[in-house]
Protein backbone atom coordinates (compact mmCIF):
# COMPACT_ATOMS: atom_id res chain seq x y z
CA UNK A 1 0.00 0.00 0.00
CA UNK A 2 1.27 3.44 -0.83
CA UNK A 3 0.21 6.74 0.89
CA UNK A 4 0.50 9.99 -0.84
CA UNK A 5 0.30 13.11 1.32
CA UNK A 6 0.51 16.70 -0.40
CA UNK A 7 1.37 19.72 1.25
CA UNK A 8 2.51 23.16 0.01
CA UNK A 9 -0.63 25.21 -0.82
CA UNK A 10 -2.13 27.97 0.27
CA UNK A 11 -2.98 31.37 -1.00
CA UNK A 12 -0.48 33.55 -3.72
CA UNK A 13 -1.47 36.33 -5.88
CA UNK A 14 -0.70 36.64 -9.22
CA UNK A 15 2.29 36.17 -10.55
CA UNK A 16 3.81 34.73 -7.30
CA UNK A 17 4.78 31.45 -6.52
CA UNK A 18 4.68 28.17 -4.79
CA UNK A 19 6.25 24.41 -4.39
CA UNK A 20 3.75 21.79 -4.14
CA UNK A 21 5.40 18.75 -2.23
CA UNK A 22 4.09 14.92 -2.53
CA UNK A 23 5.98 13.01 0.17
CA UNK A 24 4.78 8.67 -0.30
CA UNK A 25 5.10 6.28 2.86
CA UNK A 26 4.40 2.84 2.50
CA UNK A 27 6.40 1.83 -0.91
CA UNK A 28 8.93 3.29 -2.76
CA UNK A 29 7.89 5.59 -5.63
CA UNK A 30 11.26 5.13 -7.48
CA UNK A 31 10.25 2.68 -9.72
CA UNK A 32 6.80 4.21 -10.62
CA UNK A 33 6.49 7.48 -12.96
CA UNK A 34 4.50 10.31 -10.87
CA UNK A 35 2.32 12.82 -11.75
CA UNK A 36 0.03 15.71 -10.91
CA UNK A 37 -3.39 16.55 -11.34
CA UNK A 38 -6.00 19.53 -10.56
CA UNK A 39 -9.65 20.05 -9.98
CA UNK A 40 -11.04 23.52 -10.62
CA UNK A 41 -14.36 24.34 -8.65
CA UNK A 42 -16.96 23.04 -10.85
CA UNK A 43 -14.77 21.14 -13.09
CA UNK A 44 -13.18 18.03 -13.99
CA UNK A 45 -10.54 16.67 -12.76
CA UNK A 46 -7.33 17.61 -15.63
CA UNK A 47 -3.99 16.08 -15.94
CA UNK A 48 -1.04 18.83 -15.04
CA UNK A 49 2.54 17.59 -15.32
CA UNK A 50 4.19 13.88 -15.07
CA UNK A 51 7.69 12.98 -14.61
CA UNK A 52 9.41 9.74 -15.83
CA UNK A 53 10.41 7.12 -12.55
CA UNK A 54 13.93 8.00 -13.05
CA UNK A 55 13.49 11.90 -13.37
CA UNK A 56 15.25 12.49 -16.62
CA UNK A 57 11.22 12.96 -18.86
CA UNK A 58 9.55 15.52 -18.23
CA UNK A 59 5.63 16.37 -19.89
CA UNK A 60 3.26 19.30 -18.94
CA UNK A 61 -0.17 20.21 -20.12
CA UNK A 62 -0.16 22.98 -22.33
CA UNK A 63 -1.53 26.14 -20.06
CA UNK A 64 1.35 25.38 -17.97
CA UNK A 65 4.71 25.05 -19.59
CA UNK A 66 7.50 27.20 -18.96
CA UNK A 67 5.77 28.00 -15.70
CA UNK A 68 5.85 24.88 -13.62
CA UNK A 69 8.50 22.58 -12.95
CA UNK A 70 7.61 18.78 -11.84
CA UNK A 71 10.49 17.29 -10.54
CA UNK A 72 11.27 14.47 -7.68
CA UNK A 73 14.07 13.28 -5.23
CA UNK A 74 13.64 9.83 -5.02
CA UNK A 75 15.79 9.05 -2.29
CA UNK A 76 13.40 10.72 -0.32
CA UNK A 77 10.46 9.42 -1.99
CA UNK A 78 8.82 12.78 -2.82
CA UNK A 79 7.99 14.53 -5.99
CA UNK A 80 7.42 17.76 -6.44
CA UNK A 81 5.79 20.88 -8.29
CA UNK A 82 7.28 23.88 -8.42
CA UNK A 83 4.73 26.46 -9.69
CA UNK A 84 5.66 30.43 -11.06
CA UNK A 85 3.79 33.27 -12.34
CA UNK A 86 0.90 31.74 -10.83
CA UNK A 87 -2.63 32.82 -12.76
CA UNK A 88 -5.76 32.96 -11.18
CA UNK A 89 -6.89 30.36 -13.51
CA UNK A 90 -4.41 27.63 -11.64
CA UNK A 91 -6.40 28.09 -8.44
CA UNK A 92 -7.67 24.52 -7.85
CA UNK A 93 -7.22 21.45 -5.43
CA UNK A 94 -3.56 19.88 -6.69
CA UNK A 95 -3.70 15.89 -6.65
CA UNK A 96 -0.03 13.99 -6.94
CA UNK A 97 -0.60 10.27 -8.17
CA UNK A 98 1.78 7.10 -9.03
CA UNK A 99 1.63 5.87 -12.14
CA UNK A 100 1.78 2.26 -12.63
CA UNK A 101 4.25 2.62 -15.18
CA UNK A 102 8.01 3.77 -15.14
CA UNK A 103 7.59 6.55 -18.02
CA UNK A 104 3.77 8.09 -17.30
CA UNK A 105 1.38 9.68 -19.36
CA UNK A 106 -1.54 12.47 -18.89
CA UNK A 107 -4.10 9.45 -18.53
CA UNK A 108 -5.76 9.70 -14.63
CA UNK A 109 -6.67 6.20 -15.37
CA UNK A 110 -3.11 4.87 -15.60
CA UNK A 111 -2.68 6.23 -11.68
CA UNK A 112 -3.44 3.68 -8.85
CA UNK A 113 -2.31 6.01 -5.89
CA UNK A 114 -3.80 9.16 -5.13
CA UNK A 115 -3.10 11.88 -2.58
CA UNK A 116 -6.02 13.69 -1.19
CA UNK A 117 -4.91 17.20 -2.69
CA UNK A 118 -4.07 20.63 -1.29
CA UNK A 119 -5.32 23.38 -2.69
CA UNK A 120 -3.87 26.35 -4.04
CA UNK A 121 -5.56 29.35 -4.58
CA UNK A 122 -4.21 32.76 -6.93
CA UNK A 123 -6.08 36.18 -6.29
CA UNK A 124 -6.24 38.03 -8.83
Amino acid sequence: QVQLVESGGGLVQAGGSLRLSCAASGRTLSTYAMGWFRQAPGKEREFVAHISWNGISTYYTDSVKGRFTISRDNAKNTVYLQMNNMKPEDTAVYYCARDTTLSGGPSATEYNYWGRGTKVTVSS
